[in-house]
């Protein structure tokens, strides 16, 4: 094995290494949170994301080590034609093409789980917000659909199955799976489409938010990370399609960069409140304090105001003080508070709070 192939392997395994620990570290804290008896489904989706990260990454590091890197793709035809059936060559084409057939399933399979455990993170986070929990119940549609319709593609679009190892006569490039353009293009569009639509629930949402705009900045790259995935994903495809030579080993090892780069960011937003509480005063604060001290609101302090219009007509359902919920750093949620607007709370615990609007110090808590 070449120094370029070791260098390959040494970094899919290790940014495995990271993203698992980046997974165990953001199970840590919603243990810390709310401990394991009240996890919720997107604690554990992140549970089997684990064991579908390393399926991918095995399988793109067997391209790499077993079979050179070499599929189906990236032959002339007179090369198809002499190339010798009992060549190792050939037997690691076959092999190569074999693998990525599988290593597209988990691929797509592990960037799907991370939307689902997405949406139902903002499921929880917009536990009485009527709006907001419609446009997730349409995401959970739109990832389901979504996800059936690339799987499918990758699974059926070169037919018969095996026609996705041939190598003599040419089965044409829908049936390389290395760089099938079926594959890159349905995936991509897709894939595009449905991290779009996940930043349509918290963006706006957090745009509206009545905290300064710094903070209001922050918390919209925490909750953003699908900008990155995707701009990884439009890399990957890239990559793949402009060397077709080379299209199955970088195709492997764009895969693991960017499912990596998805794990990380959707995890970032729980695992942050932990880190800041650890490093303290070195990490910016993203709390917001009780406003009311001032002056300008009534909202329990661990809170975001945000207005919301749909809130209007009924507001007397919580027009008690003792209705308000207090920030005890232990669950989160995105509320209605007692005045027209919504309550973001990252890790805090819903309890009747009946001090709201009396004197207390401030809270540096998350959020």
């Amino acid at each position: 094995m070449g120094a370029d192939a070791q260098s390959a392997i040494n970094e899919i395994f290790i940014l495995l290494g990271l993203g698992l620990g980046v997974i165990l570290l953001r199970s840590y804290a919603r243990w810390q949170a709310v401990g394991f008896r009240r996890w919720e489904a997107d604690d554990y989706l992140m549970i089997v994301a684990m064991g579908v990260y390393t399926a991918e990454s095995v399988l793109a590091s067997h391209v790499v080590t077993q079979y050179d890197g070499l599929a189906n793709n990236g032959m002339t035809d007179d090369e198809r034609a002499t190339l010798d059936p009992d060549s190792d060559e050939y037997r690691k084409r076959v092999g190569g093409s074999k693998t990525q057939v599988p290593g597209w399933v988990m691929y797509v399979l592990l960037l799907w789980i991370i939307k689902a455990a997405l949406c139902t993170m903002f499921l929880r986070l917009t536990e009485r917000l009527g709006t907001y929990r419609r446009r997730i119940f349409i995401g959970f549609g739109l990832i389901s659909v979504t996800w059936l319709v690339v799987t499918l593609c990758i699974l059926f679009g070169c037919t018969p199955m095996e026609k996705n190892w041939q190598i003599n006569p040419n089965p044409g490039l829908n049936c390389q799976p290395a760089s099938s353009r079926i594959n890159v293009f349905v995936t991509l569009a897709l894939n595009v489409a449905t991290d779009i639509y996940l930043l349509t629930i918290p963006v706006p949402m957090l745009w509206s938010a009545n905290i300064k705009l710094w903070k209001k900045l922050g918390l919209i790259v925490l909750f953003s990370g699908g900008i990155f995935v995707m701009m990884a994903g439009i890399l990957r495809c890239v990559l793949i399609l402009a060397n077709d030579v080379t299209g199955a080993q970088d195709g492997s090892a764009w895969a693991v960069r960017e499912t990596f780069v998805a794990v990380v960011t959707s995890n970032v937003p729980l695992i942050f409140p932990l880190v800041r509480t650890w490093l303290g005063s070195w990490v910016g604060s993203f709390s917001s304090r009780k406003e009311s001290r001032s002056g300008r609101t009534g909202v329990p302090h661990g809170s975001i105001p945000l207005p919301d219009r749909s809130w209007k007509g009924r507001e007397e359902a919580y027009s008690s003080p003792s209705n308000a919920f207090a920030f005890t750093g232990s669950r989160e949620r995105i509320i209605d508070p007692p005045s027209r607007g919504i309550k973001v709370e990252m890790n805090v615990e819903v309890n009747r709070d009946k001090t709201v609007g009396k004197d207390r110090p401030d809270s540096d808590s998350d959020f």
